[in-house]
């Protein structure tokens, strides 16, 4: 049985960057001396758990932008599948482009492969994926700051999604993390 998890670090407000695309307010100097410390071998841990990522255009992009100013591929070895009608470069091994039917590749592709699939973004295919009924849980991370507008993490959705919260994590930066199953 697979999992598909929406995830996205967003702003207080609920944006996942700034119009023109900018996420220069991830980096914030907040601090909450009671939260939980990210500690490296937990994330490490815990990304080993993630088994392919889903992302836009737009979001690999970013990625590709992240890698090219020195600060590494986030995704590591994992398989990341890039959805995209453009002629993007396909930098690493790892990364495969596609285009065609969301519910094809969620469905028929991925969940018979991968038990822990990852939409990495952006807000269009999170809601997409939404809108769809692929998506098993949402897990947010609440970033203490207030950007006014820019891109929504959700864009589009036509109903209301029921969740159901599974776990909250405060974290010493000041990040709130939320983990929600989404109600069927």
């Amino acid at each position: 049985m697979s999992t598909v998890t929406v995830h996205m670090a967003a702003s207080l407000d609920g944006f996942i960057a700034r119009k023109d695309g900018r996420v220069d307010w991830l980096e914030t100097s907040d601090r909450f001396e009671a939260g939980q410390t990210l500690d490296p071998q937990f994330v490490a841990d815990f990304l080993k758990s993630i088994d392919c990522y889903v992302m836009g255009s737009r979001t690999y992009e970013t990625a590709l932008a992240f890698e090219a100013a020195g600060h590494g591929w986030a995704y590591g070895d994992k398989p990341v599948f890039v959805l995209t009608r453009r002629a993007l470069e396909k930098i690493r091994p790892t990364v495969e482009l596609v285009s065609g039917e969301l519910r094809q590749l969620i469905d028929h592709t991925l969940r018979p492969r991968f038990a822990n699939i990852w939409i990495a973004g952006g807000g269009a295919l999170c809601g997409e994926c939404l809108r769809q009924g692929l998506v098993d849980e949402v897990r947010l991370s609440l970033m203490p700051v207030l950007i006014g507008e820019g891109i929504p993490f959700f864009q589009g959705l036509d109903r209301d999604v029921a969740l159901h919260l599974l776990e909250t994590k405060a974290y010493q930066s000041g990040m709130v993390a939320l983990r929600h199953a989404v109600v069927r």
